[in-house]
């Protein structure tokens, strides 16, 4: 292709880079994230990590490790386990940004939070 030389092509890619919100590079690392899964281990009547950060698309998995059955209950009813028995578990895939704190249904001063960006 003859005439796609230097001032073309940088034109080229100020112009791709415009229609992409001005992002730049950012713009090709997003497509390169991929989901990641996550564990909440329930265990002594608590969840271990208490806190977690993901991100939109990741998959938080809660594992029974107690002998008790205990619930992952979102305080805003976005989510509910529902009873997980002891070596249950139960998985979600995080489809909006923003904090979601939760507790067992079953022992309320047990409480965690998530935070998708």
């Amino acid at each position: 292709m003859t005439g796609w030389r230097g001032p073309a092509l940088v034109g080229l890619w100020a112009a791709t880079v415009a229609a992409a919100g001005g992002a730049g590079i950012g713009v090709f690392r997003r497509g390169a994230v991929k989901p990641v899964t996550h564990t909440v281990v329930i265990d002594a009547s608590s969840y271990q990590p208490a806190r977690l950060v993901v991100h939109r698309g990741d998959t938080v998995v809660w594992v029974n490790k107690d002998l008790i059955p205990h619930t992952a209950t979102a305080t805003s009813k976005a989510f509910d386990s529902k009873a997980l028995a002891a070596g249950a578990s139960w998985r979600l895939t995080v489809t909006v940004s923003g904090t979601t704190d939760y507790r067992c249904l079953f022992h309320p001063t047990m409480a965690g939070r998530i935070e998708a960006d």
